[in-house]
């Protein structure tokens, strides 16, 4: 699913990423850990092709991102990876139905479509009865569920999690956490989270330790 050979990642002189390797099968739920400063958010964005590595290749289903004019790396972002972050960002003039749409018909998905699908998954993960709610309206594992949905919409290789449940309370986070496994079990879906807490990584295929830009183990 995924495969990165030789990253090295520069900002000026810092030197963030030190020759990572790694590869990641599909429905691997993998756990990157590490104490702040080690690398992990560095090399998710650059996984998530949000960033380019200052050297090495990274390859998402056989497809070697680098060479992808930005036009097109844009466009395989969109239908290829999901994104989770600790802070929901969702767009607080929509509604919950509405947000989840919106990756869909960026795609080209047809509005109904993406409204059918949306509600599935919203059916799915146990919040379509707030389908019409706002942002504002919702509980904070409330928000973070309506994410996940958002990030599942264009059915992606992988979703990418940076510290999902670093906002919740202990309750929402151990939901939102076997959340990730029901996910995993109903739809194949494919895992790479950031994580301090070591309950998720505990739970995790794989728990990935870094240090300093490096893989210490895995």
């Amino acid at each position: 699913m995924i495969r990165a050979i030789n990253i090295h990642k520069n900002y000026g002189s810092l030197h963030v990423l030190k020759g990572i390797d790694l590869e990641i099968k599909q429905a691997e739920v993998v756990a990157i850990v590490g104490a702040s400063g080690a690398g992990k958010t560095t090399l998710l964005q650059l996984l998530g092709t949000l960033d380019k590595p200052s050297d090495g290749k990274i390859h998402i289903n056989e497809t070697e991102v680098a060479s992808l004019s930005d036009k097109k790396l844009s466009a395989f972002r969109n239908k290829n990876i999901g994104f989770v972050f600790q802070f929901h960002h969702l767009l607080p003039e929509f509604t919950a139905i509405e947000n989840v749409c919106l990756p869909a018909l960026i795609a080209g998905t047809s509005k109904s479509d993406a409204h059918k699908k949306a509600s599935e998954l919203l059916s799915l993960l146990g919040v379509s009865p707030r389908a019409e709610h706002k942002p504002g309206e919702l509980s904070g594992g409330e928000q973070q569920r309506v994410a996940v949905a958002r990030a599942l919409i264009n059915s992606p290789a992988v979703i990418l999690a940076d510290e999902p449940s670093g906002n919740l309370d202990t309750h929402n986070a151990q939901e939102l956490h076997k959340l990730f496994f029901d996910l995993r079990q109903q739809l194949n879906q494919t895992f790479v989270i950031v994580t301090h807490n070591n309950e998720l990584a505990n739970m995790s295929d794989r728990k990935i330790i870094m240090q300093d830009g490096r893989i210490l183990t895995d």
